[in-house]
């Protein structure tokens, strides 16, 4: 069994010092992906901008009315979406690592 083992080892061993060092490079069509999350990104955080601008009009129409107060959760909502949409560049990258 140990010679066995040896022989896979000394085997695996050459195939592996066969292999080169490859250059990386970007996969074809990912320059139009990057393109339409770059796109994405900019829709997210003018979304965001319109949301917290809607919940602010209709809070200030709710207190001039008397009405019922749902528009701080709505602010509340829209900033927190923005927090997160606006950090997930941060955390991939300090996932991926580069």
């Amino acid at each position: 069994m140990s010679m066995l083992l040896l022989a896979v080892q000394d085997t695996y061993g050459s195939v592996l010092a066969q292999v080169g060092n490859p250059t990386p490079e970007a996969p074809p069509g990912s320059e139009k992906i990057l393109q339409l999350v770059r796109y994405l990104t900019w829709f997210v955080l003018l979304s965001g901008i319109c949301g917290i601008t809607y919940a602010g009009g209709k809070f200030a129409w709710e207190r001039w009315t008397g009405g019922g107060l749902e528009s701080p959760k709505m602010v509340a909502g829209a900033m927190i979406g923005g927090v997160v949409a606006t950090s997930a560049g941060t955390i991939m990258n300090a996932v991926i690592g580069t």
